[in-house]
């Protein structure tokens, strides 16, 4: 280092989640090419016509069936309000930019792992326990958060598997990410509805 010069600048959050979930998009490509079969899109075979065009339908209907279901739930149970305010502390604030970028990063990342490389070589059940352990948070407060993991990685896995391709689990990944995401550092938890 030479006198006069600044060290470089710290990683953007954003860089971070782009390398972190880059990192995973790699692994599950090394993880399928391993097995003989590097397309994590399409899972075995060559899903119909139908299946491609309807699984981002269906996959967006899943994910706002889930974050309504995120909504109800913290109007009316106070373990989902302290949820919501423990991810609101948790992330900070946040942009927009740096919302659609950790949506989107990992909803590709993720599904590209779990459901393209781990689906296919360890069944529904097996990958979606790997996603819940993913998402074990700090302490007690999001047990709620890592069992929802489990229930969406099995009905991520069940509609990867039924369509034979990703597009609808990358989709609902995406909507509940976003949604979420924006609602958590815009609205603080309100009191229960009597």
């Amino acid at each position: 280092m030479t006198y006069g010069s600044s060290p470089p600048p710290p990683l953007s959050r954003a860089s971070l989640v782009i390398g972190l979930y880059a990192g995973m998009g790699i692994v599950a490509l090394l993880l399928a090419a391993g097995r003989g079969d590097p397309d994590l899109y399409r899972l075995g075979g060559s899903p119909k016509a139908w299946q491609l065009a309807a699984a981002p339908l269906l996959g967006a209907a899943l994910g706002g069936a889930v974050v309504a279901l995120t909504r109800v739930a913290t109007r009316h149970f106070q373990w989902a309000r302290d949820l919501h305010t423990s991810f609101r502390d948790l992330l900070g604030p946040l942009t927009l930019r740096e919302i659609v970028i950790l949506a989107l990063a990992s909803s590709i990342g993720e599904e590209l792992l779990f459901r393209g490389a781990l689906l296919p070589w360890f069944g529904v059940w097996i990958q979606a326990a790997v996603f819940a352990a993913l998402h074990i948070g700090p302490g007690r407060r999001f047990l709620p958060w890592t069992l929802s993991a489990f229930a969406l990685g099995v009905v991520f896995g069940w509609l990867a598997t039924w369509t034979g391709n990703l597009g609808g689990p990358i989709a609902a990944h995406f909507a509940i990410n976003f949604l979420n995401l924006r609602h958590i550092v815009a609205v603080p938890a309100r009191p229960a509805v009597a």
